[in-house]
């Protein structure tokens, strides 16, 4: 898959290709449908598939410090669209200029003049444009004019009996509220939170759970407060995993972390880049009266984990 970062990267020579466009993030079950139209209208009419991005998010440019939590970084974003057989991940920049970029500039700037546009496929809520004022009948009508196709393709609901609607907004409610199995389902996958290990106070090592404290990046989104199993993912092995998050209220601790004790495994891995892929919530974040109690109720998540993840 080719990636380019901005309008500039795209090559000179260029031809004709199928466009779909969003932020994507999470890549969810909703986005999987839309970017799966995208790359098969691309293979009907035998040309390649770009899926156009943002980064940063539109809304920190927007409304500045109302960052959404983040629930797949750009690069774990791009890794996905490839599984999904996009030909090129194209990013635009989201800065104030492009805000301010009208519905027919973005149309005939973007898609005409630089990708070339034969069909442009996106969900049937999508609005672009200053002011929000571009739709889905906007990319119809400039498509008479300028000789691309457009497609509008419905949200996926979770079951004809509860209408929710698989959203990144969603899903970010779940991940709030610790039900990380509600967001695998919408997600289809896991979710994942990735990040560097760093050294915490040592105290899981002193009482024989040795673990690994990641510090993820500034808007990822965390669950919950509370213990979960978890895969932990490093260097292409996935181990299970216990994972507390919250503030260790037993030793009355302050800062929120997250803490990943991998079973089986005592390794040095400080400074590596790892994931955790979220699969179930064991509890919420207890203070107990001592470290004796702590300990039992640790032992107690370990085996459950080990029943969970390796039956």
């Amino acid at each position: 898959m080719l990636r380019w970062r901005g309008l500039d990267d795209v090559p000179g020579g260029w031809g004709r290709s199928v466009v779909t466009i969003g932020v994507f993030d999470g890549v969810h079950r909703g986005h999987q449908k839309l970017i799966g139209r995208a790359v098969a209208v691309a293979a009907e009419r035998r040309l390649p598939s770009v899926l156009v991005t943002f980064d940063p998010h539109p809304t920190e440019v927007l409304r500045p410090g109302r960052h959404p939590a983040q629930l797949t970084s750009l690069g774990r974003r791009a890794e996905l669209v490839a599984e999904l057989g996009v030909g090129a991940f194209c990013v635009l920049p989201f800065s104030p200029e492009l805000a301010r970029m009208s519905a027919d500039e973005f149309v005939h700037e973007v898609l005409v003049e630089r990708l070339h546009v034969a069909a442009v496929v996106v969900g049937n809520n999508f609005i672009f444009g200053h002011g929000a004022r571009g739709d889905v009948d906007t990319l119809h009508r400039f498509g008479r004019r300028f000789g691309y196709v457009a497609e509008g393709v419905p949200l996926i609901t979770d079951s004809a009996e509860s209408g929710i609607t698989y959203s990144s907004t969603y899903i970010r409610s779940c991940i709030d509220g610790g039900d990380v199995r509600a967001a695998a389902e919408a997600l289809g996958r896991p979710h994942r939170v990735e990040g560097v290990v760093v050294r915490g106070d040592q105290r899981g090592r002193e009482i024989g759970f040795p673990t690994a404290n990641l510090a993820p990046p500034q808007f990822a989104a965390i669950p919950a407060d509370g213990v979960y199993a978890a895969w932990f993912a490093h260097e292409k092995r996935e181990l299970a995993a216990a994972v507390s998050i919250g503030t260790n209220p037993t030793f009355s601790g302050r800062q929120r972390t997250v803490e990943a004790y991998v079973l089986d495994v005592d390794e040095d891995l400080y400074g590596h880049h790892v994931a955790l892929d979220f699969v179930a919530r064991l509890r919420g974040q207890v203070r107990f009266d001592g470290v004796p109690a702590l300990v039992e109720q640790m032992n107690r998540d370990v085996d459950q984990v080990r029943a969970l993840l390796t039956g």
